[in-house]
């Protein structure tokens, strides 16, 4: 494992500007609605050597295994309300489904779990989806998108050239393109995808969690920028990323928004990205402390080690807690673990986990 001890962007005068928008209006008025558990972990506590450790199961959202659908369901209904001219539907899924029924192809690039929320959206909103996906996704994961009924396009290359691919779309006008990540002229969608992760920070406040530390897994960045906003100031944010796919480390390292050529293997799918999104970059470089890159063996210890707790939970839940406990993270911290995916290979997590 790689650390940078300290980010030498980090500015502690950094403060998120309110978006004036509650995405957990349209979350409560989805049925299947629920807040994910926070688990509190005294044996995991008691391993990192610290006083308290708390993990946010996101191991289920609307029946999908991951935190995804929060970003995607509310950029997407935005994205689709403005394109109607009725932005005020956009916390009424009802609504836009009449509205909007027949009308544009949801697309997007994704590394599995962005693409199978915005697949389920659009089966929701009696929609079409278009998902295009890097060459080295894994037939499970594929599936799983193919499933919610999307067609599902292989881009050959990494999940940066699938992006690439699917940015080509945006012109389209029967395409309505829903990216958790950013380019040149197209901002405002990935923007509403971090506005809607705020609901995850929302109902960790609510449960009066305030962490000393908090381990965020970073793939382009978006849930990284939503937990700048929506953590506490004092908390101290450490990104976790792999160490052939490590942007925002390497982003840091050199005070600016750079490239991790590819190829970037790694198990932990939903983090194996070769540059930040620029949206989230600002946020993400000012606000957290740390980033460290781990082994993909080092994910799948804290997969094992999960199974120990009787948690049934992914490689990018796993590098979170594996990564926790290589750090030395205080003996009076309280620490908070972002699991951010159940297991959405069923057949390697059986192998590893046995």
């Amino acid at each position: 494992m790689e650390l940078l001890a300290r980010n030498p962007g980090r500015d502690p005068g950094w403060r998120p500007s309110p978006s004036g928008d509650d995405p957990g209006a349209l979350h409560r008025s989805i049925a299947g609605y629920a807040p994910t558990p926070l688990r509190d972990a005294p044996e995991l506590a008691a391993e990192l050597g610290v006083a308290r450790v708390w993990l946010k199961d996101e191991a289920e959202r609307f029946g999908l295994p991951s935190f995804k659908a929060l970003g995607a369901w509310w950029a997407g209904c935005c994205a689709l309300a403005e394109r109607l001219g009725r932005p005020e539907l956009r916390t009424d899924l009802d609504a836009l489904r009449t509205h909007g029924r027949g009308g544009v192809t949801l697309v997007c690039a994704t590394d599995g779990n962005h693409g199978r929320a915005l697949a389920r959206l659009a089966r929701l909103l009696e929609l079409p989806a278009h998902v295009y996906v890097p060459s080295d996704m894994t037939a499970a994961r594929r599936d799983a998108i193919a499933a919610e009924g999307a067609r599902v396009e292989v881009v050959e290359g990494t999940y940066d050239d699938a992006v690439a691919q699917s940015a080509t779309r945006v012109d389209d006008p029967d395409a309505l393109v829903v990216s958790d990540t950013s380019w040149h002229g197209y901002t405002e969608i990935p923007r509403r995808v971090i506005e809607g992760y705020a609901t995850l920070f929302a109902e960790i406040a609510a449960d009066g969690v305030e962490p000393d530390v908090a381990l965020v897994p970073i793939g382009v960045g978006a849930l990284a920028a939503a937990a700048a906003a929506g953590l506490p100031p004092h908390t101290e944010l450490v990104g976790v990323e792999p160490v052939n796919a490590a942007c925002a480390l390497a982003s840091a390292r050199a005070g600016r928004l750079v490239t991790v050529p590819g190829p970037h293997a790694t198990v932990m799918a939903g983090l194996a990205c070769g540059v930040c999104s620029p949206v989230a970059w600002p946020a993400v470089s000012a606000r957290f402390d740390a980033f460290c890159a781990i082994e993909d063996a080092v994910a799948d210890d804290g997969m094992r080690r999960l199974a120990a707790l009787g948690l049934e939970r992914g490689e990018c839940s796993g590098g979170v807690v594996a990564a926790g406990r290589e750090l030395d993270l205080g003996e009076d911290a309280s620490v908070l673990l972002l699991l951010t995916e159940g297991v959405t290979d069923a057949d390697r997590w059986r192998t590893v986990v046995g």
